[in-house]
Formats: structure tokens, C-alpha cells, sequence
């Protein structure tokens, strides 16, 4: 069976590694570089905000009281900033 799509997006998850991360790095050995590429792709699996998902729950309603607080995280060194907000 074919995936027509497939190189398509192989080509852009490539594309991202080399734009947001190689590109910015210098690869010591090969240890570094695969700690660098899991903790990439955790990133931009699960908190890369991609425009396509919808939220997996409702959004809860925002209060006029409620103050929020948001929390950033680095990851990579500071080459990726990850921010969650926090109760």
C-alpha cells in the first residue's frame, strides 16, 4: 500500500529538525545528538501547538478575577522555551 502524503510530511518533520535544531547546535558525538533528537521530538509532539488539532477537552471559562499565571520552561538549553500555565 502506498501513502501518498507520506514524503510530504517526512520532508517537513526533516526540514524542522534542520531548521529548529541543527541549525542552532553544534553535535558533539553521537550520544548528543540522539539526546538532542528524543528531546526534540517530544517536543514537537507533545508541546508544539499544532494549528490542525482541536483541544482534546472544552477550554475552561475564564473568570474577570481569575489572574494568570504562565511558567517557561527551557528545554535544549534554552533553544526551545516551553510555557505552561499554571493553576
Amino acid at each position: 500500500m502506498r501513502a501518498p502524503r507520506a514524503n510530504a510530511i517526512a520532508e517537513r518533520f526533516v526540514g524542522s529538525i534542520r531548521r529548529e535544531l541543527l541549525d542552532q547546535i553544534l553535535v558533539i558525538n553521537q550520544r548528543h545528538v540522539c539526546g538532542a533528537l528524543s528531546e526534540y521530538e517530544d517536543h514537537f509532539n507533545r508541546h508544539r501547538p499544532h494549528r490542525a488539532l482541536v483541544p482534546l477537552r472544552p477550554l475552561p471559562e475564564r473568570r474577570q478575577d481569575d489572574t494568570t499565571r504562565v511558567r517557561g520552561l527551557d528545554r535544549l538549553g534554552g533553544l526551545l522555551h516551553v510555557y505552561q500555565q499554571v493553576a
